[in-house]
């Protein structure tokens, strides 16, 4: 597998190559998922490919990700992601990761504001999926979070499932739920979590592009 990814590795086009090229650190990556309109997927459920994501400006958090691991190879670091599985009533997560001095960092793409950047500072995924457990929740307030993947290496996929496909990545995001999950509570433990309180869950409303009416 070729550390770097050429532009003739992933199939995109020159200004599509130069955008990726532009980000060139965690924190510029980051700024531009920030940036991108929250896909509220008004016409279906979608997951598209990187080039999707450039064309159309818009992501939600598996598409994020993509985006995010496919920029990390560009510029030479592995495109891997993480894949945070949830109860079953609830939507997963996943996660673009990089490494810094040893220590596990992420990149996310989120409208709210508690799913997103984590500092490269967790010793392992499992500190890592943790730091996400408080305020992994769902509408009642119920926390949610049940289990984490080990770091997938996009780059064992074909580059025209994820980056370039013009249909729906689903495949991909098939390939992440199947993977292994290692729990992060017990059954017994989850049964006796406690619900966020209500100031909490007014805080969570807050998002940063609201879905047009």
């Amino acid at each position: 597998m070729r550390a770097r990814a050429l532009r003739e590795d992933v199939g995109l086009s020159l200004r599509e190559y130069a955008l990726l090229a532009k980000l060139d650190t965690p924190e510029r990556i980051q700024a531009f998922l920030n940036a991108l309109r929250a896909n509220h997927e008004p016409d279906g459920e979608t997951v598209h490919s990187v080039r999707n994501v450039l064309r159309f400006r818009v992501a939600h958090c598996i598409e994020g990700a993509l985006v995010a691991a496919c920029a990390l190879w560009v510029h030479g670091e592995p495109p891997l992601v993480m894949h945070l599985d949830c109860a079953a009533h609830d939507n997963p997560h996943v996660v673009a990761l990089f490494r810094r001095r040893g220590h596990w960092g992420a990149l996310s793409k989120s409208n709210g504001a508690w799913l997103r950047y984590r500092e490269p500072v967790y010793r392992s995924l499992r500190e890592l999926a943790m730091s996400y457990f408080h305020e992994f929740f769902d509408k009642h307030g119920d926390k949610t979070l049940r289990g984490y993947t080990g770091a997938f290496d996009l780059r064992r996929l074909p580059s025209s499932w994820w980056v370039t496909s013009a249909l729906p990545c689903s495949d991909v995001d098939n390939r992440l739920a199947a993977l292994r999950h290692y729990p992060l509570v017990t059954s017994a433990q989850a049964r006796a979590l406690v619900r966020r309180d209500a100031h909490e869950r007014r805080a969570a409303r807050l998002v940063q592009y609201p879905r047009l009416r």
